[in-house]
């Protein structure tokens, strides 16, 4: 359920409150433990760069804003225009389920695109979704610290816009490089409905006419919509990944396959591949 280029898919991922055991001796880091019991809330800000349209070869520069915490073994993340509650507590396992719901809109060909010829195609609603997401993390899997996880995103439109239902299969893997260095990998993929293929990839002989015939018609269909891999680095600059100011980076690379790379308006206007970036600061209580 990964979206419209993620805005600042990047503050998604500020920095977990963890240690790595470099540093100081291990009887000075907080246990896995303490770190499980504690409440804490991170707020970041910054700019992002992203596809002017989801297949663009255009870019646009946008604020970028994200809030992650966790209040008495609750947990919540924004990950672009979503908003993510785990609503399992937190436990120092070394496996921990995770489950909860998704809330969160799509803004993809809402406004005025770079592209001459894809700015003529009728304007696209906004999409706000509804969903649930299920996972497995695994703790302490290359160090005392780092996290493995698994998490299935499932969404629907409900405001009559694509009507229909995404599924994203994510696997991530966090870990801290010091006491001051966090990193996060992630790969990914976006399975989509026909009627979101239609919505956004279709050209129909209205829209092929809108544009004086630039535009082929083309009937898209459902499936495996793209792929993704991804890299967070957060560094504290206030000496403490657990508390005070960092600043962090991200880069997402995707990839559309199948009926989305060979629509008219990716294999002719724009692009199959797909760059984000993201940067800025975060502060965690």
């Amino acid at each position: 359920m990964r979206r419209i280029a993620c805005l600042a898919l990047a503050a998604c991922c500020l920095a977990s409150p963890a240690y790595a055991q470099s540093g100081p001796t291990e009887a000075a880091l907080p246990t896995p433990e303490d770190i499980a019991n504690r409440d804490t809330l991170t707020i970041g800000a910054g700019a992002a760069m992203i596809p002017d349209y989801e297949g663009s070869d255009d870019y646009r520069v946008i604020p970028a804003a994200a809030i992650r915490g966790k209040y008495h073994g609750i947990s919540f993340i924004s990950r672009g225009f979503y908003l993510y509650v785990d609503i399992l507590p937190k436990s120092p396992t070394k496996v921990e389920f995770n489950v909860g719901p998704i809330v969160g809109a799509r803004f993809d060909r809402t406004r005025h695109v770079k592209d001459d010829i894809v700015n003529l195609l009728p304007r696209r609603k906004t999409a706000f979704e509804l969903g649930a997401f299920a996972g497995v993390s695994f703790h302490g899997v290359t160090n005392t610290y780092d996290t493995l996880s698994l998490r299935f995103d499932v969404g629907h439109d409900v405001a009559n816009a694509h009507q229909s239902t995404t599924f994203s299969p994510n696997l991530d893997f966090s870990t801290p490089l010091s006491r001051t260095t966090y990193a996060s990998a992630t790969i990914g993929a976006e399975f989509v409905g026909n009627k979101y293929a239609d919505y956004y990839f279709s050209i129909s002989p209205a829209d092929s006419l809108a544009t004086g015939g630039a535009l082929p018609v083309f009937n898209a269909g459902g499936g495996m919509k793209d792929w993704k891999v991804g890299l967070l680095l957060n560094q504290s600059i206030t000496g403490d990944l657990l508390g005070g100011f960092s600043v962090f980076g991200v880069a997402q690379y995707s990839r559309l396959v199948g009926d989305f790379k060979r629509s008219p308006i990716v294999s002719q206007r724009g692009s199959a591949s797909q760059w984000l970036g993201a940067a800025g600061t975060a502060y965690t209580w």
